[in-house]
């Protein structure tokens, strides 16, 4: 795998429903997307920032998505679906997947920030087409399948007061 350069093209693609839940279930906060941001990156060249979002109609979700703008990222908005037995449904999987392997022929580096083992596959078949592959997520809640199928995992609860609000 490419090894850490100035001249690397990075993508970071945010799960924020997945980051929200477990910076909430943990700790009760929520995330400081500038510092997950600057992180991913490093000293490298960003190509492009997604967040993936769910719309629930809760009220300070609008400003959430013009901040995450702000900061940098596009963002990727789903409506929660509610189904007739009042499951609720919104999960971006299959398009951070679909992204990450577009993504991947034209980046030196995919960053996935997401504990979601279902990204484990996508991890290994990114790297085996030759691009490296970053996670970024809270150790606690983040699968181990994922952590070993990425070259690299940084674990946002060793360092709370910088990756939390």
């Amino acid at each position: 795998m490419p090894p850490l350069h100035p001249d690397q093209r990075v993508a970071v693609l945010a799960d924020s429903r997945n980051l929200y839940h477990s910076s909430h279930s943990l700790y009760s906060r929520n995330v400081d997307y500038t510092a997950l941001l600057d992180t991913a990156v490093q000293d490298r060249k960003l190509i492009r920032a997604i967040a993936y979002v769910v719309r629930a109609s809760a009220p300070e979700e609008e400003s959430f998505f013009d901040a995450l703008d702000d900061i940098g990222f596009e963002t990727r908005i789903k409506d929660l679906q509610t189904f007739p037995d009042g499951t609720k449904k919104a999960d971006w999987d299959v398009g951070i997947s679909l992204d990450a392997v577009t993504l991947a022929e034209k980046v030196d580096t995919i960053v996935v920030c997401s504990g979601d083992g279902d990204f484990s596959r996508l991890c290994s078949h990114v790297r085996h087409e030759g691009t490296r592959v970053e996670v970024m997520a809270f150790g606690p809640s983040t699968s181990d399948s994922l952590v070993a199928a990425a070259d690299s995992f940084v674990d946002l609860s060793e360092q709370k007061e910088k990756f939390l609000l």
